[in-house]
């Protein structure tokens, strides 16, 4: 069993949680989040701690446990601060702004790419830098990962988008005979 799973998870104050039919639901002073769990785990909620335990011996259980006490960890954590994720834009031309609930971007590509914000997520643009935030870990990742695939990093000049904290290693271009 997963050594995250042993320990009781505790609510911060102004949080509560519910667990019915298989839906996990927090609510925090910046939203609700809800996420379905298989019935492979019991989930029991006493007061401001959250237990986890196996419903059967299995292998399966046993690599679930872990997995939804870290859902479980972030869900809290969301609902009381947001997730953040910084991604970074560089390259001669390449800009990005957000118009309403779409965020345009010239990436050096014939068009401009448009891309919908989803309306959970927050997304700010200056200059080249682009920020996201949201109280769903898993929408803040998956939507700054989809920006940076328009135009991953390269390696010799370093043009693309990267996440703030990424660091691109640098290839020597061709040599002169």
């Amino acid at each position: 069993m997963s050594r995250l799973a042993k320990k009781p998870i505790t609510l911060p104050e102004k949080t509560e949680a519910t667990y019915v039919g298989g839906i996990f639901t927090v609510k925090g002073p910046l939203g609700t989040l809800n996420k379905t769990f298989r019935p492979h785990v019991n989930i029991v909620i006493e007061g401001s701690s959250i237990q986890l335990t196996p419903a059967r011996a299995s292998l399966e259980t046993k690599a679930l446990i872990g997995t939804y006490a870290a859902h479980i960890k972030n869900m809290i954590n969301g609902v009381n601060k947001p997730y953040e994720k910084k991604l970074i834009i560089e390259g001669i031309g390449f800009k990005s702004e957000v118009k309403g609930t779409v965020l345009n971007m010239a990436l050096g590509f014939s068009h401009p790419v448009n891309v919908p914000i989803p309306s959970d997520l927050k997304v700010t643009a200056e200059k080249n830098n682009l920020t996201i935030s949201g109280i769903d870990r898993e929408k803040v990742g998956q939507f700054a990962a989809q920006i940076r695939a328009f135009k991953k990093p390269e390696p010799y000049l370093g043009k693309g988008i990267r996440y703030s904290d990424e660091v691109i290693r640098r290839k020597e271009g061709k040599k002169a005979a």
